[in-house]
C-alpha cells in the first residue's frame, strides 16, 4: 500500500527552519505542523521564538498553544495529535509540513522508533524531583552516558523520565526503543548554517527577545503560573528567572541565555545528523526547486 507523503524540516535552534517551512509550505499548498515541545504551550511565545501571526504568513499552523505550562505534555501524546493533524491535512488535498527541533517528536512520528513501554513510578519520579538538574544529568550519565549525551542538561522532565526508564527497564535507552513501521513517506529536509554563522544568528536572536519583551513574558508566566518546572526549566526562561531574582545580572543572563542555546543546537545537530536521510542545505532561504 502507497504511503501518504509529508516533509519534514529539522535543524537546530536559529537556523531558519520556520522561514523555510512557510516559504515551502506556500510554494506547494501546505499546511505546517509544528515539532517542537516548548510551543505546545501557551503562552512561551517570546522566550520560545513561537512564529508570530505575522510570520506565519496566512499559512495555518497546527500543534501550537494547545495546552497550558501547568500540563506535562509527552512525546507519546504529541505522536497522537500531530498524527490526526496530518491526516486532516491530507483529507483536505494539502501537503503537511512537519517543522521543529525536537528530535524525539520527529522520531515517534515520521521513524520506526516506538516509545518505551515503562509505566510511570511516581515514587521514583518523587524522589528524582528533589535533585538539581545537574545531579539528575549526573545520575543519567553514570548509568547510561550515551543516553545522556541526547538529553539536555536543563530539562529536567526528560531526565527523570530517561532515568525512571533505564532503572526500571534495566536497559539503556538505545536498546529500550521499540520498532515499529513506518507509516508515512517522508522528504527530509535539514536546515543549517556554517558553526560560527549560526552561532551569530543565535546570539543575534537572543538580542532581539530582550528588545521584544522576554522580560516582561517571563514575569507575566511566573505571576499567572507561579514557578513552575515548564517555565523555570525552560530555556530562556529559567536565564530569565535567574535575573529576576537577582542570581544574574541582565548581562549575565544574555550571555548565559546564548551559551546554554548554542549547547542546545550542537545537541540538535548531533541528533538529526544520525538520520541518513536528511538532506542538508547551509542556506535555508533558498527552496529546492
Amino acid at each position: 500500500m502507497k504511503k501518504n507523503k509529508v516533509i519534514a524540516v529539522v535543524g537546530a535552534t536559529a537556523s531558519g527552519k520556520t522561514a523555510y517551512a512557510i516559504e515551502l509550505a506556500k510554494k506547494i499548498n501546505g499546511e505546517v505542523v509544528s515539532a517542537d515541545s516548548r510551543l505546545v504551550y501557551k503562552g512561551f511565545n517570546i522566550g520560545c521564538a513561537k512564529p508570530t501571526p505575522e510570520e506565519q504568513a496566512g499559512i495555518p499552523h497546527h500543534m501550537m498553544d494547545i495546552v497550558e505550562p501547568e500540563f506535562n505534555y509527552s512525546a507519546g501524546l504529541y505522536e497522537e495529535d500531530a498524527r490526526k493533524c496530518i491526516y486532516d491535512i491530507l483529507k483536505r488535498g494539502k501537503v503537511p509540513v512537519i517543522a521543529g527541533g525536537t528530535g524525539l517528536y520527529f522520531r515517534v512520528l515520521l521513524e520506526n522508533y516506538k516509545l518505551p513501554k515503562i509505566e510511570p513510578n511516581y515514587e521514583l519520579r518523587e524522589e528524582l524531583s528533589k535533585l538539581s538538574s545537574e545531579e539528575l544529568y549526573e545520575k543519567l550519565t553514570e548509568i547510561d552516558k550515551d543516553g545522556a549525551s541526547l538529553i539536555a542538561s536543563s530539562d529536567r522532565k526528560k531526565l527523570i523520565r530517561a532515568i525512571e526508564i533505564v532503572k526500571l527497564g534495566g536497559k539503556p535507552l538505545k536498546e529500550a526503543r521499540g520498532q515499529k513501521e513506518t507509516e508515512f513517506e517522508v522528504e527530509w529536509h535539514g536546515r543549517n548554517f556554517p558553526r560560527q554563522e549560526l552561532y551569530e544568528r543565535i546570539n543575534n536572536r537572543v538580542d532581539l527577545m530582550f528588545e521584544n519583551g522576554i522580560i516582561e513574558e517571563t514575569q507575566n508566566l511566573l505571576k499567572k503560573h507561579g514557578r513552575i518546572p515548564n517555565i523555570i526549566y525552560t530555556i530562556g526562561y529559567q536565564e530569565v528567572t535567574a535575573f529576576l531574582d537577582g542570581g544574574l545580572s541582565l548581562e549575565e543572563a544574555k550571555e548565559t541565555l546564548k551559551q546554554n542555546t548554542r549547547r542546545y543546537a550542537k545537541r540538535q545537530l548531533t541528533w538529526f545528523r544520525k538520520n541518513p536521510e536528511i538532506q542538508w542545505n547551509c542556506y535555508p532561504e533558498t527552496l529546492k526547486k
